[in-house]
C-alpha cells in the first residue's frame, strides 16, 4: 500500500471507531490512566502538525497555537501540556472544532504527499501512522472503561463482536533452549524498542498453546485466591487489598452467577474466551496458584510461530528495557519509547483491539504491574 492510501485508510478508522457516540461520551473521562475520545483525534492531528507539516511543509499555517498545549501528551521538549487529569474538562475546541482541526491537518498532509517525501520525511510519515494506530488501540480501550462505568453499560455502537473461540484441551509445547534470536530484523516497520536484532540464550521450557481462559479465572476466583497472600508479590497483594480487587475489571457477580461487560454489551461471562482485562499482579499470582510461572519475552518471541495468539496481549515475566545496542530515535521523537524504560513489564502479542498492521511477534508493548484495563491476559509456561 502506498503511502497515501495508507494515511487516507489509517485516519478513516479512527473516525469510524466514533460513529454514533454522543458528545458526552465523546469528552468522559472517568479516570486519570483513560483519555476522552475527543482528545484522542485531536491528539493524533497533532502529532502530524507538530512533528511533520510543522519541520518540513514550508509556509505550513498552524491551526490553533493554543493546540499544542491541550494535545501534547508527554513530549517535554515540544513545550507545557495540559496535565493527563485534566483532558476530559476541554469544552473548547468542541468535537466540530476537533473534526475541523483533522481535516485541516489531512489536506495538509495529503499535500506533502503529493510534493515528494525525504526518507527521513517518510520514516517519520510511518511513525505518525503507527502512532495513530496505537491510538485507535487506546481509544477502544477507553471507551469500553468509559461505556463499562456506565450504570446500564450500554454497547459501544457499531461494534461487532467476534464468535467465542473454539473450546481447546490445554496443550503443552516442549521448546528446545539454545541460541535464539530476538527482535524486530529491519525489515517492514519495526518500532526503535524492538531493534536491534540480537542473540540470546534460552534454557529448554514449555508454553501452553492456548491462552488462560475465564472457566480457568473462575476457579481462581472461588478458590479463594485473591484473599490468600502466599501466591502474591508484596506489593501486589497491597494492591489487592487496598483497592478491594475480586476480579478481573469488568466482572460482576449477580445472584452467583458471573457476567461480564463487553463492548458488544453486558453478558453472561463466556466461558471458553480467554481472561482478558488482568493486572500482571494477578496474572503472576494465578501462575503461582496453578504451580507454573510466566514466560519471559524471549521464550515468548522463540515460541510465537506455534502459539494461537492475537486475542489478548499478554503478560511476560521480563521488565520493560533497551536491548544490547539500543538506539533511540533521533529529535524530538526520542522521547516516544526509551524514557518508559523503568517500572514497567513487557507484554506480547496483540489483542482483538489491536490494528492488524501492528500485529508482528517482535512488538513490544508495555505497561505499569497495576494497569489492566487494556484487553491483556495470560498463557503459562514450565521449565
Amino acid at each position: 500500500m502506498n503511502l497515501v492510501k495508507h494515511f487516507k485508510k489509517t485516519r478513516a478508522y479512527t473516525l469510524s471507531l466514533v460513529e454514533g457516540l454522543s458528545p458526552e461520551v465523546l469528552m468522559a473521562q472517568p479516570a486519570e490512566f483513560t483519555s476522552p475520545a475527543k482528545w484522542h483525534l485531536a491528539h493524533t492531528s497533532w502529532f502530524f502538525e507538530r512533528l511533520i507539516l510543522q519541520k518540513f511543509q514550508p509556509g505550513y499555517q498552524e491551526f490553533d497555537p493554543g493546540f499544542n498545549f491541550l494535545f501534547n501528551s508527554y513530549y517535554q521538549g515540544l513545550g507545557a501540556r495540559l496535565e493527563r487529569k485534566d483532558r476530559g474538562q476541554i469544552t473548547s475546541p468542541n468535537w466540530e472544532n476537533v473534526l475541523t482541526y483533522r481535516q485541516h491537518v489531512d489536506q495538509s498532509v495529503l499535500r506533502l504527499l503529493a510534493d515528494g517525501l525525504s526518507a527521513e520525511q517518510e520514516a517519520l510519515m510511518e511513525l505518525g501512522l503507527q502512532h495513530e494506530m496505537q491510538h485507535q488501540e487506546l481509544l477502544l480501550s477507553d471507551l469500553k472503561y468509559i461505556l463499562g462505568q456506565q450504570p446500564f453499560k450500554e454497547a459501544l455502537p457499531n461494534f461487532k463482536p467476534t464468535a467465542s473461540p473454539p473450546k481447546r484441551e490445554p496443550q503443552w509445547l516442549n521448546l528446545e533452549g539454545g541460541l535464539s534470536k530476538l527482535g524486530h530484523s529491519g525489515e517492514g516497520f519495526g518500532f526503535d524498542n524492538e531493534k536491534p536484532l540480537h542473540t540470546t540464550y534460552l534454557q529448554d521450557y514449555s508454553l501452553q498453546q492456548s491462552l488462560v481462559n475465564n472457566a480457568d479465572w473462575r476457579e481462581f476466583v472461588e478458590a479463594g485466591a485473591y484473599h490468600d497472600f502466599k501466591y502474591w508479590h508484596d506489593e501486589g497483594w497491597q494492591w489487592v487489598q487496598n483497592q478491594k480487587i475480586e476480579a478481573p475489571l469488568f466482572w460482576f457477580k449477580q445472584e452467583d452467577n458471573w457476567w461480564e461487560y463487553t463492548l458488544g454489551g453486558f453478558k453472561p461471562l463466556d466461558l471458553e474466551r480467554p481472561v482478558a482485562h488482568i493486572s500482571y499482579f494477578e496474572a503472576f499470582a494465578f501462575a503461582q496458584w496453578k504451580g507454573l510461572r510466566l514466560p519471559t519475552e524471549a521464550e515468548w518471541e522463540h515460541a510465537a510461530d506455534e502459539l494461537n495468539w492475537g486475542e489478548r496481549w499478554e503478560w511476560t515475566e521480563s521488565a520493560y528495557l533497551p536491548y544490547p545496542g539500543y538506539q533511540r530515535y533521533q529529535a524530538e521523537a526520542g522521547e516516544y519509547n526509551a524514557k518508559f524504560m523503568v517500572n514497567q513489564m513487557v507484554l506480547r502479542g496483540a489483542s482483538i483491539f489491536t490494528p492488524p498492521a501492528q500485529k508482528r511477534k517482535t512488538y513490544r508493548n508495555f505497561f505499569h504491574a497495576h494497569e489492566r484495563w487494556q484487553c491483556i491476559g495470560l498463557r503459562l509456561a514450565k521449565n
